[in-house]
This record gives structure tokens, sequence and C-alpha cells, in this order.
């Protein structure tokens, strides 16, 4: 299975990296990424539990869609503030977070201490995964007549504070890519090589 069809990586990172062992390593990114996937793969990878937060919310309030359209964004983002919080207080961990949860301060703040990394993909790429997700996932944030537009406008809204954080390039690499990838980034510092 491959993510896309390019194959760089960037290296913009804002901050430097900072060490792991026994902190978190934390996932972000646009939906379609492929941060549930490869946090997997980390996580088995490096021997650590896997949480990822769509999914914690989803056990304990319910699909997310309904979320959106019962509460709206504010609450579900509320939601993902409060999980950000009880995760910091763990250690461990690989988490993959919704795509829009370290857009917020208050949760980037609370998973400071974490080793934080962004998948990226070009826009086209993710309308193609997302649009072929076979899952049942249902996208609020894409809902309307041209996901594309709104994938487009989303990735525009949300870019520079994606940047703000250690980027990997998805496209045209397998999820085992991406991790090693993110092992050779986490390794040195780990001191695990």
């Amino acid at each position: 299975m491959k993510f896309g069809s390019a194959t760089c990586f960037t290296d913009h990172v804002s901050t430097p990296p900072i060490s792991v062992p026994g902190g978190n390593i934390v996932l972000t990114g646009f939906m379609g990424t492929g941060k549930s996937t490869v946090g997997r793969l980390l996580a088995a990878a490096l021997d650590r539990p896997f949480i990822d937060t769509d999914d914690v919310i989803v056990s304990r309030h319910g699909p997310i869609a309904d979320i959106f359209a019962d509460h709206g964004e504010a609450h579900f983002r509320s939601i993902e503030r409060s999980l950000a919080h009880e995760l910091a207080a763990r250690g461990g961990l690989v988490v993959a977070t919704g795509g829009g949860m370290l857009l917020q301060d208050d949760v980037r703040d609370a998973l400071a201490g974490a080793r934080l990394f962004c998948l990226t993909a070009a826009s086209d790429v993710i309308v193609a995964r997302v649009l072929g997700d076979d899952s049942g996932a249902i996208r609020p944030l894409l809902a309307g007549p041209d996901a594309e537009a709104n994938v487009v406008r989303l990735l525009a809204e949300r870019g520079a504070r994606y940047r703000m954080f250690e980027e990997v390039e998805t496209d045209g690499l397998t999820p085992d890519e991406v991790v090693a990838e993110i092992l050779g980034r986490i390794r040195p510092v780990a001191g695990n090589d």
C-alpha cells in the first residue's frame, strides 16, 4: 500500500527536536496523511501503547459526525483539549491526533513535552486517500459538494500551524517507509541506534 506519488521529506522545524525516552510521540497533520496507520506501526516498532484520539473520543462520546451535528465544532474541540491534558499526564505513548487537535494553543501547550511530528501530503493525494477510504469514516469538515475545495481551503487555513511541527512527507511512501523515516529521526535522540 503506497500513500501517494512523490518521495520527498521536508526539513522545516520551528524548534529543535526534543528527546524521546519515556516521553510521548505525537503524530498530527491533516486528515488522510496516515496518522492512525503510521501511529499503529510506529507503536508496534517501539513496543509502546498506541492511542488514536479520535477512537478515544468515539468510544467515550459517540461518532464524531454526531458530536459535530448535535453540539458543534467548539464542543468537539473542548473534548480534544480535555483528552490532550489526560494524555500529557501519561508517558511512553504513541499518539495519533485528529487533524485539528494540535492547532489549538491549549492542546499544543499540554503536549509540549512530547516529540511532535506533522505528517504531510499534497492536497490531491489527501483527496484521493480520503475519498478512497472504505473504512466508513465520516469527515464532517469535508461535508458539501466539493470535498477537494474543502481540503484546499482547510490546508491553506491550517498550513502555518502545521509547519510549526517537524514535518514528515508521506506522498509516495508506504506506511512502513514513513515509520522508518520517523524512527531514523528519533533513534539517535533516544539512543536506540
